[in-house]
């Protein structure tokens, strides 16, 4: 049976994908990025798939965003007192985010017995900047 799956060069679909609006890309990129975990969780134990899962899975745009957005109103001292409790909030949840993050990462190091270091470098995680 032939394959009539459309075939796309890797340049094309990113010139298709420059064409997208900021907040389409983004949900193109976290899609992007779960597929990429589904694809490297298919070869490997249940355990490893499963943190590798949960550790690709990105902080959600919106939450960066604001975040972000609050963080420098603060900077700026432009800061209302709504705003500052909205920014502790958020800063909770990032900080539970890279907390359970860390946390998985720290595990998967563990099975394989390398560093966490190694680990973060070889999945090509690194600090978020705010």
């Amino acid at each position: 049976m032939a394959d009539n799956t459309a075939r796309i060069s890797a340049d094309d679909l990113l010139h298709a994908v420059e064409q997208l609006p900021a907040d389409e890309l983004s949900k193109f990129v976290k899609n992007v990025i779960s597929l990429q975990a589904r694809r490297k969780a298919k070869g490997l134990p249940a355990t490893e798939a499963d943190l590798l899962q949960h550790i690709n899975k990105p902080l959600p745009m919106t939450v960066l965003d604001r975040y972000r957005e609050l963080i420098a109103l603060r900077r700026e001292e432009r800061l209302t007192d709504e705003e500052y409790t909205e920014l502790l909030q958020l800063g909770d949840e990032v900080e539970r985010f890279n907390s359970e993050r860390i946390t998985r990462l720290a595990e998967l190091a563990r099975l394989r017995g390398v560093p966490l270091t190694q680990v973060m470098d070889d999945l090509g995680i690194h600090p978020l900047p705010v």
